[in-house]
């Protein structure tokens, strides 16, 4: 058993003795911060200190941390199985699950399409469920199964993926093939992964619809010029390749052009699924279904990693038949693990218990209210809200160290990137919290 009685020294110092962190040099100068414990939308970190997590942990903690209804689920699960391979067994609250969330996807294509007049639920519904252990390889699963779909209708030659700059899927190798080949994290790879379709990044949120009609006829040129297994978008929110907003019309757009074209369309909901923007899905808001969906972050409400992606029955019929492979070759270790099972199931309930909508809504007015007026500063080149999303994209990069140093002197964690201030709130921060993080962000703009 282990005793947290280290001191805080004692953590950092050998914690960059031995400890790899992301998107980190070893030997990194900046040491990280040492975490004694959390608690709802806290840290408390090992030198006594207590910060907002301004982040969500990463935006998949979006009740907060140790929520009781989900801490409740994982101790009872814990005591009566914490795991069981998967490979030819199986168990309720992986069944339960797959059932749920069928259910909850389809009740919300019925509800975005019945508000967009989209027609999403007369789409084909997503029925069928893949378990994996994070949201990198719910994506790289997403990939296998367009390709061996393709096969399985007698398309093998449809075997490149299409989608925009300025994407951010995952870092394992299917999934940095399509992230942004030059602005985002995976450019040293440039040589090494096969080259994809890049379209020009959207068109942003408010973009008239002659502007969004002009870049739908690009990306359909594309399509049709290329042989597409699949079109994989992060819907509405592009997350860590920039935190840039769009419009629903360009969802509902691809969707047109893989019914038209015959190429699956993938939305990667990993980030804004369960709630993030306002919406439990953003692509059924949007009044689409998509083919494959990727979940994760937020799936366990941040508890542990866990990830699913889901499919319609046509993709996995196909992916059955003889020319699809037989089977979706594919089986982590810890495929359907019973505790992140069980754990989803809590956070789910919470998702289907409305709770959260006020406060995004609530949070969000705050956010607009207080961060809109930074754009008027020399240093900040937009300001933009959406959900529980606020963003400050500066003119410069940010200096990391220092910003950091200054988030926790106000109190906050905060993780800015290239030139993003930006916070992901747990849904359960007051409008105290919010105004502290806002209060942080303005302290660096």
């Amino acid at each position: 058993m282990t005793i947290l009685n280290w001191e805080a020294s004692h953590i950092a110092e050998a914690d960059q003795r031995h400890v790899w962190h992301p998107y980190a040099p070893r030997s990194a100068a900046q040491p990280s911060v040492p975490v004694r414990a959390t608690s709802g939308t806290t840290l408390h970190l090992a030198d006594g200190r207590d910060v907002i997590d301004g982040m969500s942990s990463w935006w998949a903690a979006c009740h907060g941390h140790g929520h009781p209804q989900i801490t409740a689920a994982a101790h009872r699960q814990i005591d009566t199985m914490s795991h069981v391979m998967f490979g030819g067994l199986t168990h309720q609250p992986a069944a339960e699950l797959a059932e749920r969330l069928v259910a909850f996807a389809g009740r919300e294509a019925e509800v975005g399409a019945a508000v967009s007049a989209a027609g999403g639920a007369q789409d084909e519904p997503l029925d069928s469920v893949f378990y994996s252990d994070s949201g990198s390889v719910a994506v790289e699963v997403a990939l296998k199964m367009a390709l061996q779909y393709q096969r399985g209708i007698g398309h093998p030659e449809r075997d490149r993926f299409l989608t925009w700059r300025g994407g951010y899927h995952g870092d394992t190798q299917g999934p940095m093939g399509v992230c942004d080949p030059d602005n985002g994290m995976h450019a040293l790879w440039g040589g090494v992964l096969r080259p994809q379709v890049f379209v020009p990044e959207p068109p942003p949120r408010g973009s008239s619809a002659e502007i969004i009609e002009v870049y739908l006829d690009e990306v359909r040129q594309a399509v049709e010029s290329h042989d597409i297994a699949a079109i994989i978008v992060e819907p509405v929110v592009q997350g860590a390749g920039g935190m840039r907003f769009h419009d629903h019309a360009l969802i509902r757009g691809l969707r047109e052009i893989c019914s038209a074209t015959g190429a699956l369309l993938i939305l990667d909901e990993i980030a804004t699924g369960f709630g993030r923007t306002g919406d439990p899905l953003v692509g059924a808001a949007a009044g689409v279904v998509p083919d494959i969906l990727c979940l994760g972050k937020a799936l366990t409400g941040g508890f542990m990693s866990f990830a699913a992606t889901m499919s319609t029955a046509r993709v996995a019929a196909a992916i059955d038949a003889p020319d699809g492979g037989g089977a979706l070759m594919h089986g982590p270790t810890f495929m359907g693990n019973p505790l992140a099972c069980e754990v989803s199931l809590a956070a789910l309930d919470l998702v289907e218990s409305d709770y959260w909508r006020p406060r995004v809504a609530r949070i969000e007015t705050l956010l607009q209210d207080g961060l809109m007026p930074l754009a008027q500063y020399d240093s900040v080149a937009d300001v933009r809200v959406l959900g529980a999303i606020g963003v400050v994209e500066m003119a410069e990069p940010v200096d990391m160290s220092v910003a950091i140093r200054t988030v926790l002197d106000q109190g906050v964690w905060l993780r800015p990137f290239g030139r993003l201030l930006y916070t992901m709130p747990p849904f359960t921060c007051s409008d105290s919290e919010i105004g502290q993080i806002i209060q942080a962000m303005e302290v660096l703009a």
